[in-house]
């Protein structure tokens, strides 16, 4: 085995079948044990989730503000330069346009290390045993856990999820119809709306439109317990945003705005009334349509 092999397998596969397996030993049940997995997952790297949101609304508070604004406008015809004055501005400001990336970059070793660790620690064969007790902790008794019942309600955590219904020739992939409506949902709640000449603006809208269709496929072709974590993982972060109040529920809507006010026509103005002075003061009452004075 290489050295990138020896790294790969110390710092992801071995953690993550451990953490899994020493799960599944408290509760008995593998596809709960992958739910509990991943909301740990979520609440270890929630830092760079708030980095993250740092990060994004120090970029949307200076996209408001004034100097940028007149910088869009100033150098409107010249890509280039307007590129050069945006970093300019970036680094005067200390934000990095690439910290938002982070924690995608980190999702996926954790996806890649999730599938080999869960498709490793379902061992079948006396073969795929012996390979998984190569990454098992001494700490760990694995006779004992092992075979690990990958049922989990209708479906085989290693094999890719359908349902079966009564009266259908074909298998419906619930797991990854949900997994595809909980990534747009979660791509969609969580980006603000595009300022009018942003940078990017149309590159976010086609993430927001391939990821989930990318996850989708992910769901519908891989082993279902990926499919798990995908679900969990999509609803703790929108849990997270929401509780942070960082959600943008109208995106959910595709061109839903905004009802204007109804503006009302214009009332005339009361007609100014005439004082009217006590009876004795000399001067008798008048009245307030203008009338004549009474002798």
């Amino acid at each position: 085995m290489d050295i990138v092999g020896v790294i790969w397998n110390g710092l992801i596969i071995n953690p993550m079948i451990n953490l899994l397996l020493f799960i599944y030993s408290l509760i008995a049940n593998f596809g709960i044990a992958i739910i509990l997995f991943t909301i740990l997952i979520r609440l270890i790297t929630h830092p760079l989730q708030a980095k993250q949101m740092k990060s994004t609304q120090a970029m949307q508070d200076m996209q408001k503000s004034k100097e940028y604004q007149e910088m869009q406008k100033k150098y409107k015809d010249d890509k280039q330069k307007l590129q050069q004055e945006q970093m300019k501005l970036y680094q005067e400001q200390g934000i990095n346009p690439l910290s938002g990336c982070l924690p995608l970059l980190v999702q996926f070793p954790i996806i890649i290390g999730l599938y080999q660790a869960i498709t490793r620690a379902l061992a079948v064969t006396p073969f795929q045993m012996v390979g998984l007790s190569r990454h098992v902790y001494p700490f760990l008794n694995i006779s004992e856990l092992l075979p690990i019942n990958n049922q989990f309600l209708w479906m085989d955590l290693a094999q890719p999820e359908r349902l079966y219904l009564f009266g259908l020739s074909f298998g419906i992939p619930v797991l990854a119809i949900v997994v595809l409506a909980t990534t747009f949902m979660q791509s969609r709640l969580m980006t603000p709306p595009a300022q009018p000449g942003e940078q990017g603006a149309q590159m976010t809208q086609a993430m927001n439109l391939y990821m989930p269709l990318f996850m989708g496929y992910l769901a519908l072709t891989l082993a279902s317990g990926l499919s798990l974590y995908f679900i969990t993982s999509n609803l703790v972060t929108i849990g997270q945003y929401a509780a942070m109040g960082k959600l943008h529920w109208d995106n959910l809507i595709p061109g839903k705005k905004k009802a204007s006010p109804v503006s009302k026509a214009p009332q005339p103005k009361p007609a100014l009334k005439e004082p009217v002075k006590e009876p004795g003061q000399g001067t008798p009452k008048s009245s307030s349509k203008g009338g004549k004075k009474k002798t």
